[in-house]
């Protein structure tokens, strides 16, 4: 059976960071690629960034050069270092591999 699942989030002042984390079991996470998206309020599911299984990695604009994804294959887990939040970063983030979805962190930043 797969499992996603994310740990990390809560309530922080703008500016402030956050590590999200999400956990893996039932894929061979090495395989993988990974992927974080997000949802505000209202809106739509969004892709935040992405780590293919060669490390690569992705970023939509509006998170490039606060937001780092990162993994490490010997504890099948994936991260998002989140630094320099703003408000508009608040949402539910979600992991993604395969078709596999986590049930979502949320993140609020708030003053």
């Amino acid at each position: 059976q797969v499992q996603l699942v994310e740990s990390g989030g809560g309530l922080v002042q703008p500016g402030g960071s956050l590590r999200l984390s999400c956990a893996t079991s039932g894929i061979i996470f090495r395989l993988y690629d990974m992927t974080w998206y997000r949802q505000a309020p209202g809106k739509q599911r969004e892709w935040v960034a992405s780590i293919t299984s060669s490390s690569s990695t992705f970023y939509v604009d509006s998170v490039k050069g606060r937001f780092t994804i990162s993994r490490d294959n010997a504890k099948n887990t994936v991260y998002l270092q989140m630094n320099s939040l703003k408000p508009e970063d608040t949402a539910v983030y979600y992991c993604h591999a395969g078709q596999n979805w986590g049930q979502g962190t949320q993140v609020t930043v708030s003053s």
